[in-house]
């Protein structure tokens, strides 16, 4: 028998009770248990924070299952993994040390998913570490598996609006109902309807997609299959949701908006979900084609694998891989701490300054639009107006600093602000180097809003590539201001608000250069 695999009588007999393991199985999940115990407690904000995704927002409910699933998907492998023998493994610390280095990026930038995906990475890198290459081959699906409990998702909301506004405006048409689309919002003779954010159909594609690479991997054997099972659940959700948008527009020009909504709230929060999803694994049942009985391991194939017994030359001891993990999470700690305390030097005010051709009046907007910036050091909102009707409003705001509670590009900041009167509608027209939106609000008012990012000499409306800058900064520890511009306008006859932008960044001459003259940096 190969020395992988355990010889003890007890090998192959169901793990029912704690003293029915091996010795050396009891000792190497003591180490583990400890290891995954101390991860959770060291990053025990970006687990609690999690936690908050989990429960209060309704996109991620789904992940409250996820981890009894991880320990079912275990426990049904628990009679092939006592055959294995596990060891601590030097290697290991290698992911353990990717994972901590994904974290200490996501804390340089201020990227929640990144400080999240990276606290669940290392705590499933603690298996290859604390029990060898054999085990992980063995628990390689529940430990892919772990990527979902990482709340993701929102970063696809606008998209999934568009794509849902564009399904259900054509559905809208074929049922001969006379419709206009803008952006998100749709135009009928019941009323305007919006694909808000709730409407994108977001939480159930993410849903979806985690039961179909459950169901692919329980129900599946083929390859072929599995991946058929996938397409339909990434496909089918998003078709749905838009049928479903449809469907409340369609009623509501049979009994109103009001009834229509309403209805649908209550259909789409507790049936429509569990429909699509019956009507999937009905269409998936008869392709299911792993034997009830079959194991969910092969671990005669991981004993007899040539590359799994080169791996194996990388075991340790125990108390080495204990104190290597002890070291890569000291250091990501204090790499962390060093760059969130980087402020660089800022002056002690900020002031809108004079622009040729235009002139400062009062900040009066239809509808009130005040923008975010959480954690910056300055703010300052005004409005310009030239001699020929057009204005544009000013928001900017300077940070010594990025980080946690300080994030200028981060979710929830900027030109739209969450539970406000204005809601996105599209993208807006293109602006150099800039973000470019539309929103509308109360269902009336249009407004354009570009937003500038500058850092160094980096001038972008990219949040990806202001992190990024971010994080260059902070791996060398190296202290810089950022700013956030946004120009904005109301659109109104006459005077479109694309216009009156472009005549004002004509009248101040390069954006970088105007911000800087404005935070007295350069």
């Amino acid at each position: 028998m190969p020395p992988e695999t355990a010889t003890l009588e007890t090998a192959g007999v169901p793990a029912r009770r704690w003293h029915s393991l091996p010795a050396h199985w009891r000792a190497a999940l003591i180490r583990a248990g400890a290891v995954m115990l101390a991860l959770i407690a060291v990053f025990h904000d970006d687990w609690a924070a999690m936690g908050r995704q989990w429960w209060d927002i309704s996109t991620y409910n789904h992940i409250i299952l996820i981890p009894p699933i991880l320990g079912w998907l275990v426990w049904q492998r628990r009679a092939e993994l006592v055959r294995l023998m596990p060891e601590a493994w030097w290697p290991g610390l290698i992911p353990m040390s990717g994972a901590a280095f994904l974290w200490v990026l996501g804390a340089f930038s201020g990227l929640d998913l990144a400080r999240q995906a990276g606290a669940v990475a290392m705590l499933g890198s603690a298996v290859p570490l604390l029990l060898g290459p054999r085990v992980t081959a063995g628990l390689f699906f529940p430990l892919c598996y772990m990527a979902f409990l990482v709340p993701f998702g929102e970063e696809l909301v606008e998209a999934l609006q568009t794509i849902t506004a564009e399904i259900t405006i054509a559905l809208t048409h074929l049922s001969g109902i006379p419709a206009t689309v803008d952006g998100v919002f749709i135009d009928t003779p019941a009323g305007l309807f919006e694909v808000a954010e709730a409407c994108s159909g977001v939480k159930f594609l993410i849903a979806m997609i985690a039961f179909g690479t459950l169901a692919a991997n329980v129900c599946f054997v083929s390859w072929k299959r599995r991946s058929a099972m996938m397409a339909a659940c990434l496909v089918v959700p998003i078709l749905a949701n838009g049928v479903r948008a449809w469907g409340t527009i369609y009623a509501a020009q049979i009994v109103g908006v009001e009834k229509a909504a309403g209805f649908d709230h209550i259909v789409y929060g507790w049936f429509f979900f569990a429909i699509v999803l019956a009507l999937v694994i009905a269409g998936a049942w008869r392709f299911f084609d792993r034997p009830l009985d079959g194991p969910m391991i092969d671990t005669d194939a991981i004993a007899r694998s040539r590359v799994l017994a080169w791996l194996d030359k990388g075991r340790i001891s125990g108390i080495a891989a204990i104190v290597g993990f002890a070291v890569v999470v000291v250091a990501a700690q204090s790499w962390a701490f060093a760059a969130e305390t980087l402020d660089a030097p800022l002056p002690q005010a900020i002031e809108m300054p004079q622009v040729a051709g235009w002139h400062r009046v009062d900040y009066a907007p239809a509808i009130w639009w005040g923008p975010r910036a959480e954690g910056a050091d300055h703010r300052l909102l005004g409005r310009y107006a030239d001699g020929e009707g057009h204005s544009v409003d000013v928001f900017i705001a300077l940070y010594a600093g990025q980080g946690e509670g300080r994030e200028a590009g981060g979710f929830g900041q900027g030109a739209l602000t969450p539970s406000s009167p204005w809601s996105w509608q599209a993208p807006g027209p293109a602006f150099r180097d800039a973000r470019s939106e539309r929103l509308l609000g109360h269902g009336k008012v249009e407004r354009l809003a570009v937003t500038w990012f500058h850092t160094g000499d980096l001038l972008t409306g990219s949040n990806a590539r202001l992190k990024l800058a971010i994080i260059g900064d902070h791996l060398v520890l190296r202290a810089r201001p950022t700013t956030m511009l946004i120009l904005s306008s109301e659109d109104y006859p006459g005077h479109r608000a694309a216009q009156s932008i472009a005549r004002f960044i004509a009248a101040t001459g390069p954006v970088d250069s105007w911000m800087d003259r404005i935070t007295a940096l350069r």
